[in-house]
């Protein structure tokens, strides 16, 4: 799927990153040294993920509609906000991963690991 997710994105301008929420229990903890049980919906997962903005999810129901999962609400998304879901995530993860995101969106705002 992820394979496959690759060449489906491939002509769009931003990057998309595609996980198997039922497999992060079996590589994250050898990643981020933290022993994480199996998530038991998608949900669960996108409850977890390190920030507010990323934070979201979408599907296409059985009957055509378009449902949006988005547990700390959409005011981050569309501020550019970055803001820490402290969940599962440690400060250093954070400031690694908004650095990196603030050198190639300088627009964005960081909201400190305390606040």
């Amino acid at each position: 799927m992820i394979a496959n997710g690759r060449e489906l994105f491939a002509g769009i301008s931003i990057p998309v990153d595609l996980k198997n929420q039922a497999r992060v229990h079996l590589w994250y903890r050898d990643k981020f040294g933290v022993e994480l049980a199996p998530y038991a919906s998608l949900e669960d997962a996108i409850n977890s993920w390190p920030t507010t903005v990323t934070s979201l999810g979408a599907r296409l129901s059985s009957e055509g509609e378009w449902q949006v999962y988005a547990p700390f609400g959409l005011h981050d998304l569309f501020h550019l906000i970055l803001r820490p879901n402290k969940a599962l995530i440690s400060e250093d993860v954070y400031l690694n991963k908004t650095r990196k995101w603030k050198s190639k969106w300088p627009e964005l705002t960081v909201v400190p690991w305390g606040q």
